[in-house]
């Protein structure tokens, strides 16, 4: 039996209103594993016929979650980042995602990377409320992010690591949810 991006929802929907905490948001990455183990899902928003870029699919009329889908036709890697007030977990569905966790070592912004993993197809990984990460992916990668709240309008920190400076940016747009 399937599990829909309807269902996915509902179960996040729930878990949060009992523990919007790192507990809570550990077990969406749980579920979000489960959504990419889903191949209707899967075909729908990150299979070999959709478009390029990113799509929001869902955002929460109450708790303001949003589900993005990635279909990206090249190679990225993204500078260290945060998300600022809000978490974020990313689920792999196709092509592997290395992610790098990173720390500030002084006043000055400059970082060090604290540990490195690779998301293959399947799996997903949380990135807690300002937890500072990298994301590099291969053409071709396909996942799918789950923020706590929509980043459009959310204010969050962006790193040089060879300069040490630090840069407050804020979102980016989304497309129209399905």
């Amino acid at each position: 039996m399937g599990y829909s991006l309807t269902e996915f929802c509902h179960d996040v929907r729930a878990i949060l209103r009992e523990s919007d905490d790192r507990e809570g948001r550990e077990q969406v990455r749980q579920k979000l594993e489960t959504l990419l183990g889903d191949r209707d899902f899967c075909a729908t928003y990150v299979g070999p016929g959709n478009d390029a870029g990113m799509e929001q699919i869902y955002e929460d009329p109450e708790l303001h979650f949003c589900v993005l889908a990635y279909n990206m036709t090249e190679p990225r890697t993204s500078p260290p980042h945060d998300h600022g007030a809000s978490w974020a977990v990313y689920g792999q569905a196709a092509g592997h995602t290395d992610m790098t966790v990173w720390s500030t070592t002084d006043d000055a912004g400059r970082l060090e990377p604290v540990r490195t993993f690779r998301l293959a197809a399947g799996q997903a990984g949380l990135f807690d409320v300002r937890e500072i990460h990298s994301i590099d992916y291969t053409a071709g990668a396909k996942f799918v992010r789950v923020t706590g709240v929509d980043m459009t309008d959310q204010e969050r920190r962006v790193f040089d690591t060879a300069t040490g400076e630090v840069r407050e940016v804020q979102g980016v747009s989304t497309s129209t949810a399905r």
